[in-house]
């Protein structure tokens, strides 16, 4: 499932990932935003499948993308894409699965072992069989397969169907599949009222990927939103606690830092990015060498 050799712990050298959204406002092009990545000194990037759509629609060739990638030293961690997976009409998860395809067929073609699996189409819909989305994922799990990508079911806090931590792992264990994973997410486990403790029930290799950020005090998860996201350690996240439970089960996995903070849009990507890596960085050193 890795795209490149593990360290040994979360602890002693964690990689480090820049989720595009965090200077989506600016603007960029996919490679101004990968030019961005490495000169901030990120080790990964997180782009959204609409970028490289985009890249694609200009004439852009994904072997060339690829290449320019590895060549910036970096590699594709993940990225974030849209499918209606989870939903129970039929109809519409037929068409879901043949983006959710796609969107894989993108990721294996740039080198990536993993995608973001959110509940698309279930923010608002009370009452789903978990069960049933388990066969689901599972059935997208058995997608990826073939092309060596596997989707993470992803904790959204906004949501009415996982919107917490042990909803997503009830989906993963129930699909019985041995690739099945999770998306966590340092602010959607506080929006959706999950405890960062049932982390520690989890192993390793079913948390690849973090989404790492923080959020501000005077914000109730009733009306937290995205754009309230904060730099790591600017706000009140239990941080430490958090990456201390992570390297407890042996996390080997990428921090990606996901912020949609407007008010950094107000000054340059390169800056946000920079003090976005070493906040990251930051908040890593408090957890473990104090």
């Amino acid at each position: 499932m890795r795209s490149v050799a593990s360290p040994t712990s979360l602890s002693n050298s964690p990689r480090y990932c820049l989720n595009t959204s965090t200077i989506r406002g600016f603007g960029l092009s996919l490679l101004e935003e990968i030019d961005i990545t490495a000169k901030a000194g990120y080790q990964a990037i997180e782009p959204w499948v609409e970028g490289i759509d985009k890249y694609v629609a200009e004439g852009g060739k994904l072997d060339d993308l690829k290449k320019i990638i590895v060549d910036k030293g970096l590699f594709v961690a993940s990225a974030i894409g849209f499918f209606e997976w989870i939903v129970e009409d039929d109809a519409r998860r037929a068409v879901a699965f043949e983006e959710a395809r796609r969107n894989m067929d993108l990721m294996n073609q740039l080198g990536a072992s993993l995608i973001a699996a959110p509940p698309m189409g279930a923010v608002d819909v009370k009452r789903l069989d978990l069960l049933q989305v388990a066969i689901r994922y599972r059935e997208l799990c058995e997608l990826g397969d073939s092309m060596g990508v596997s989707p993470m079911a992803e904790v959204w806090g906004f949501s009415q169907t996982l919107n917490r931590l042990g909803e997503a792992a009830l989906v993963a264990i129930e699909s019985a599949h041995p690739r099945a994973c999770i998306l966590a997410d340092v602010y959607h486990l506080y929006k959706g009222g999950s405890h960062y403790h049932g982390l520690s029930m989890l192993q390793a290799s079913a948390l690849p990927l973090l989404h790492i950020n923080d959020y501000p005090s005077g914000f109730p998860k009733s009306t937290i939103t995205d754009a309230d996201r904060i730099y790591p350690g600017d706000g009140i996240a239990p941080l430490t606690d958090i990456l201390q439970t992570l390297d407890g089960i042996g996390f080997d996995g990428i921090l990606s830092l996901e912020l949609f903070n407007e008010s950094y849009w107000k000054t340059d990507p390169l800056s946000v990015a920079t003090i976005g890596l070493q906040k990251t960085k930051g908040a890593v050193q408090a957890a473990f060498h104090k």
